[in-house]
């Protein structure tokens, strides 16, 4: 990546998915002439090495984008729609991990794999979606390019990490409390904001966010909205139930879908995506080789396996699909548009 480097700041440093973002530009090496660490005012002070070096994290206000080129925001969705404007109006892009603006028909959603063109399209902000949608669109992308997409129904099976690292203490914290025989405490799941608490040790929550008025899920509705966004297909027919299971790191999905093509074959939907961008093939029954929350987690990539044709439906296929939530789901598509950016010539020198 030839550029002489940008100016990055990073708000909700201090959080899961702020903290994967630092790992994953360190990792990718990417290149930043000056880093800025920004978080709430509880936050601001503590200390974070990166590459070798200390930086103190500020608290983020609207003159903290003075100078900054791009601005990766993960600190929630009320940060966001006050800070992001403001980051724009001093002329930085910004890449916001949050809800905020992923419905906004000005705002491009993107996954790099399936419509980084987007990225031309956008006014100052550009929208990471949801991590449950990021790895369903990019198994499907290919299979949609090639054969057509006329229906998705996707059943998730998430990380507790999905609702923040207080999440992951919580199935710990309960799974030794069962090991000891001691009362188990439920204070997170299924949502925060819920009165009522269940416990995930032991357990599979079918609700994740808040229910709608139709009876689906805030997260249903997410994957519903922002997959035929992403995909531009208003008229895809999609549907989704989201399950919290007790996992740290590492989102799955069972989809199943029908294309428009007829005659499509296991081999040929299993050969098309093994050499498809972002994506592992782990299709092997015979030596029981599929996709795992276990071995997927720590990798960009997002995993597909137990490819079969439907026995009824001709045109119908299941796919079984991991990836690590915190990475391709949330960290690594924020800093993977960020690249592309520059890549493109959308930000940066050599758009000058």
């Amino acid at each position: 990546m030839e550029n002489n480097g940008v100016n990055v700041a990073v708000v909700g440093a201090t959080g899961a998915v702020g903290e994967n973002m630092l790992k994953t530009l360190e990792k990718r090496n990417f290149p930043l002439k000056e880093l800025k660490l920004l978080s709430s005012a509880r936050s601001a002070g503590k200390e974070i090495v990166f590459k070798g070096k200390k930086y103190v994290i500020e608290e983020a206000r609207p003159e903290s984008f003075e100078g900054i080129d791009i601005a990766l925001f993960s600190a929630g969705g009320d940060v966001s729609k006050q800070l992001a404007p403001e980051a724009v109006s001093r002329g930085a892009v910004v890449v916001d991990n949050t809800s905020a603006f992923r419905m906004d028909a000005n705002v491009p959603l993107v996954v790099p794999e399936v419509n980084e063109q987007d990225l031309f399209k956008h006014n100052g902000i550009i929208a990471n979606p949801n991590c449950s949608t990021i790895q369903m669109v990019v198994a499907l992308e290919p299979i949609r390019k090639n054969y057509g997409l006329k229906k998705v129904v996707v059943s998730t099976y998430q990380a507790v990490s999905g609702s923040g690292a207080q999440a992951i203490t919580e199935l710990n914290t309960q799974n030794l409390s069962i090991s000891n025989n001691e009362e188990v405490e439920a204070n997170i799941l299924p949502c925060k904001s819920d009165k009522k608490h269940y416990q995930i040790a032991y357990n599979a929550i079918p609700q994740i966010d808040k229910f709608t008025e139709n009876g689906f899920t805030y997260e249903e509705m997410k994957m519903i909205n922002e997959t035929r966004k992403i995909m531009h297909m208003e008229d895809l027919k999609v549907a989704a139930t989201c399950v919290r299971i007790p996992v740290a790191v590492g989102h799955s999905e069972s989809i199943y879908i029908e294309v428009e093509k007829e005659g499509v074959s296991t081999k040929d939907i299993q050969d098309l995506l093994r050499n498809s961008p972002g994506i592992v093939l782990q299709d092997d029954i015979n030596e029981q080789l599929y996709p795992m929350p276990l071995t997927s987690t720590g990798s960009n990539d997002v995993f597909v396996g137990r490819i079969r044709k439907d026995l009824d439906e001709p045109t119908g296929f299941h796919l079984w699909v991991v990836s690590d939530n915190l990475l391709k789901g949330a960290a690594w598509n924020s800093v993977q548009i960020a690249e592309r950016l520059l890549e493109l010539g959308i930000v940066g020198k050599s758009a000058e």
